[in-house]
């Protein structure tokens, strides 16, 4: 029988992927898209239509070093070559090849890359330029009081229940996920005094006042009266950024950034940080101490005068 081509077997191993994992077309076309790139790449400098036992390591590495070549981030280029892995295996499984071509290849590293955060002014400004004309300014306030007050991630603060809030204790309890621990929060005076201010505005909207007593316990929400999402916790944040006049956009992660460093500044022990922000690792944490060295040397390079040798 005449060996079929890894183009032809790549349909069928599409069709096994979406029947055994139930995986969604747009996982489908991705795997199609990076597998049938790696043929193209192959195939051309080859000049050779490939099949199952032809694949080679070297053959692996000279698609990933064209990869490296189309300059690609190095998480799509080990996103590729995952697919890959996946497609050799199958290919193994169906007894077509003896051997994963892939197996001696090293993913590439991910690039690291240095959160960003606002200068304490920055985010005074931001908090500060929030108005307070109606029920959503004082809601915007008070989301984005709390949100730098406690380094929440953005899906925690969504997820934050009106019962969460501790004022008597300034604590917040964020609800983590299943088979995880629940965390306390210290909470700033004044972001609990502007979810006092929205919560009193909300009192007094008749639409809120008709879901009183039917369980609807979250903190924070939209014109419907339904939980404030994620998506719109960020379109928030983008435009009291622009009305704050900041230069760039800033996102709910920044701010949650900014939060770390600022209490690194302050003098905080990285311990105290990680347990704050919820890391399970405190190498997770130490990134924040690169960023407080790499300003505190940019400083001293600036200002002192023998920072440097004379040329």
């Amino acid at each position: 029988m005449e060996e079929k081509s890894l183009r032809e077997l790549l349909s069928l191993f599409l069709e096994s992927l979406g029947a055994e994992r139930n995986a969604s077309a747009h996982t489908l076309a991705a795997y199609g898209r990076d597998i049938a790139d790696f043929l193209d790449v192959v195939e051309k400098k080859r000049k050779t239509v490939l099949g199952a036992s032809d694949v080679t390591p070297d053959m692996v590495r000279l698609w990933l070093a064209d990869l490296f070549r189309r300059k690609m981030a190095r998480s799509t280029i080990g996103r590729r070559l995952s697919a890959l892995r996946s497609f050799s295996a199958w290919l193994m499984r169906q007894e077509l090849r003896g051997s994963d071509p892939t197996l001696g290849v090293r993913t590439p590293k991910k690039e690291k890359h240095l959160p960003r955060w606002l200068t304490v002014d920055e985010a005074f400004r931001l908090l500060d330029a929030v108005p307070a004309s109606d029920w959503q300014d004082l809601r915007n306030r008070a989301l984005l009081e709390t949100l730098y007050s406690t380094g929440l991630r953005v899906s925690e603060l969504a997820g934050l229940d009106v019962q969460d809030i501790d004022a008597e204790r300034e604590l917040v309890r964020v609800r983590a996920g299943k088979g995880e621990k629940d965390r306390l929060v210290p909470i700033g005076l004044p972001a609990l005094q502007a979810i006092a201010a929205y919560r009193e505005a909300l009192s007094g909207l008749t639409a809120f006042r008709l879901l009183e007593g039917r369980g609807e316990d979250a903190l924070f929400r939209n014109t419907r009266m339904a939980r404030l999402g994620v998506r719109s916790i960020r379109t928030i944040l983008d435009t009291e950024a622009r009305r704050a006049g900041l230069p760039t956009r800033v996102s709910p992660h920044d701010l949650r950034h900014s939060f770390a460093t600022h209490l690194l500044d302050g003098g905080a022990d990285l311990r105290s940080v990680q347990e704050l922000l919820g890391h399970e690792s405190l190498s997770t944490t130490q990134r924040y101490t690169h960023m407080t060295l790499d300003r505190m040397m940019a400083v001293y390079d600036k200002a002192h005068p023998r920072s440097k040798t004379e040329e």
